[in-house]
């Protein structure tokens, strides 16, 4: 799809998105440096994907380089941002994409190790980073934000859980980040089609997609999700800190 925002539009902007070697991370890093932001690419274990996203950045005339970190491990994170302060002096936006837990053979906690606290400590270390009149965009579901009144998939539910943990403590952050003029909003989507969530969600439930594609009408894209994160980075902050993508009728109660 055509980039979401106006060419120029973000000259000057330094951006890091967590978890962008690949699906909503890569398009949303994508979509910023298309706008002018110089971009962080992050991977965990993704190199040459990561690199790949770095050289399709730079063959359209744009800026970005990849670091690959953990975030469950404070270390790793401290690491990434350093490189961020040498290399370009500081932050203007962190987009917290990354996230995951239904992956398997890595241990029972840790869907709440990486969408909880993981979050949290990226957010600690970014702090040191982000300059005044910076942004954190924080990216989640629609099961997850309102897995507290609503049921979600069984399969799904320790990793919704762990995410609206997450989103929870960073909230409780907004007062801090406030007084540093740090901006924050979440943006929480419908099940994405493409995503490895709905793809691990499909393998265990069969009809899961075309279930929640019936229920909503229409499933928005990766690339379509990512240009609503893209977006999130510009627009104005709804009073509430959120922005929702997508028909939320179903999860109201």
């Amino acid at each position: 799809m055509e980039t979401p925002l106006a060419p120029g539009s973000l000259t000057g902007i330094r951006a890091l998105v967590t978890g962008s070697s690949r699906g909503i991370g890569a398009d949303t890093a994508k979509f910023l440096a298309d706008a002018g932001a110089k971009v962080v690419i992050n991977f965990r274990n993704k190199e040459p994907r990561a690199l790949k996203i770095v050289a399709g950045i730079e063959a359209q005339g744009g800026e970005a380089f990849a670091v690959g970190a953990d975030l469950t491990d404070p270390a790793s994170v401290e690491a990434m941002f350093a490189q961020v302060q040498e290399r370009w002096g500081g932050l203007d936006l962190l987009v917290l994409n990354a996230s995951g837990g239904m992956e398997s053979g890595l241990g029972e906690d840790y869907a709440m190790k990486l969408n909880r606290d993981a979050q949290v400590n990226v957010l600690t270390a970014a702090e040191k980073v982000l300059v005044p009149g910076s942004r954190v965009v924080f990216v989640t579901s629609h099961q997850a934000h309102f897995i507290k009144t609503t049921p979600t998939m069984p399969e799904y539910e320790a990793v919704a859980l762990s995410k609206r943990a997450g989103e929870d403590a960073l909230r409780e952050r907004i007062p801090g980040l406030t007084e540093k003029d740090i901006a924050f909003v979440v943006v929480s989507g419908d099940m994405i089609e493409g995503t490895i969530t709905a793809t691990l969600l499909e393998r265990v439930n069969p009809g899961a997609i075309q279930s929640r594609r019936d229920d909503a009408g229409r499933l928005y894209k990766v690339d379509e999700f990512a240009a609503e994160v893209a977006q999130a980075a510009v627009d104005p902050i709804p009073e509430d800190h959120t922005r929702y993508v997508g028909d939320i009728s179903g999860f109201q109660r």
